[in-house]
């Protein structure tokens, strides 16, 4: 900024310089003319837009012409002076410095946005509280200025659920099932028939048979409730289209038990999309690769399978843990080479899994 202003500076200083040279004849005409020039631009709506090396040049020529001149500038004389007071200014200001109390740090900013995110009942003394468990010191103050710097509001107008958190409340209660069909080898039909927690993606049942008529698919409902029995935390809702082998007595089965039970619109398989979800997982990775000659084989298969996609097999929704829960250890604790990799082969070789050999 200052060289380019003194470069500008310079250049008007030769320009004067050459015009000193001229005759007094000359310079007349051409002030004549730029005088006509600047009366034809002052009628334009548009203002003109001036960059600081203009304001400066036009405020330095109005303290060397006197008043008398000053109509020649496209400027009123108050706007000359207020640029000439900013230079003044300029030149005797020393840098500002923030007053108040320094901002916190930024990864104590994020800490407290998240406190406040994923509790969304606790207001700002509360996080200031539980940052003091953790040997955080940090006033409620603090703490109130960052949450309304984030755009968070108080405890009481955030203490509501957001419509992700209590879908994925309702999730964990919440059973789904559903039919698929496979054809043996001898183009004989199987009817497979399965149950899954929508929160936890685990298969809590699995069977299979060649009739699936009402009375079949009550009983299968009855070995489901006894497996999940006893659980902590009770389903409430179970998910199912409106196929006719879903019967009144299935579903009076499932009310008897205070589940509630919900029927998807007709032909809308996304309205059960975890259960759908799971026959494209399962036919891709187990199913499609071998040949079903018998049912028996097929509950063989299924069993093995159901097995492994509930303890071993990742998920993407689970943050790569699988349905069952199982923590896995981090990898930085471990030393890891790949001599103590261990594989396990199931199906006879179709999956693999994967452990550290002891």
């Amino acid at each position: 900024m200052l060289w380019s202003f003194v470069y500008f500076a310079l250049r008007r200083v030769f320009e004067l310089a050459a015009l000193l040279a001229r005759s007094e004849r000359s310079k007349e005409l051409e002030i004549l003319a730029l005088r006509h020039e600047l009366a034809v631009l002052r009628r334009r709506h548009r203002r003109a837009q001036l960059k600081p090396a203009d304001r400066a040049l036009l405020a330095a020529l109005s303290q060397v012409l006197p008043r008398t001149s000053w109509p020649i500038f496209s400027v009123t004389p108050a706007t000359l002076l207020r640029w000439h007071r900013r230079l003044v200014a300029r030149r005797w200001t020393y840098a500002r410095r923030g007053c108040g109390r320094p901002r916190l740090d930024r990864d104590l900013q994020e800490l407290i946005v998240r406190l406040a995110r994923e509790n969304p009942r606790w207001g700002h003394r509360r996080i200031a509280g539980e940052l003091g468990e953790l040997g955080i010191s940090v006033s409620a103050t603090s703490v109130r200025t960052t949450l309304a710097r984030h755009g968070l509001p108080p405890a009481p107008e955030r203490a509501g659920p957001s419509w992700r958190a209590f879908l994925r409340q309702q999730a964990a209660t919440t059973l789904a099932c559903d039919f698929f069909t496979v054809e043996t080898a001898w183009l004989k039909r199987l009817y497979v028939l399965f149950f899954i927690t929508v929160g936890t993606r685990r298969v809590e049942f699995v069977a299979c048979t060649t009739n699936p008529d009402g009375r079949w698919v009550t009983q299968q409902a009855r070995n489901l409730l006894m497996e999940i029995d006893g659980r902590e935390q009770r389903h409430r809702f179970l998910i199912h289209d409106r196929d006719k082998k879903f019967s009144a007595d299935f579903d009076e089965l499932f009310r008897s038990e205070r589940i509630r039970v919900i029927r998807t619109p007709i032909q809308a398989p996304n309205a059960n999309a975890h259960a759908e979800r799971w026959v494209r997982t399962v036919r891709h990775e187990c199913l499609d690769r071998i040949l079903t000659f018998s049912r028996t084989q097929l509950e063989h298969v299924l069993r093995i399978y159901v097995d492994h996609y509930n303890r071993h097999r990742p998920h993407r929704a689970l943050q790569l843990q699988p349905p069952n829960g199982t923590q896995r250890p981090a990898t930085a604790e471990l030393e890891v080479s790949a001599k103590r990799v261990r594989r396990k082969e199931l199906l006879g070789g179709l999956l693999h899994e994967y452990a550290l050999a002891a």
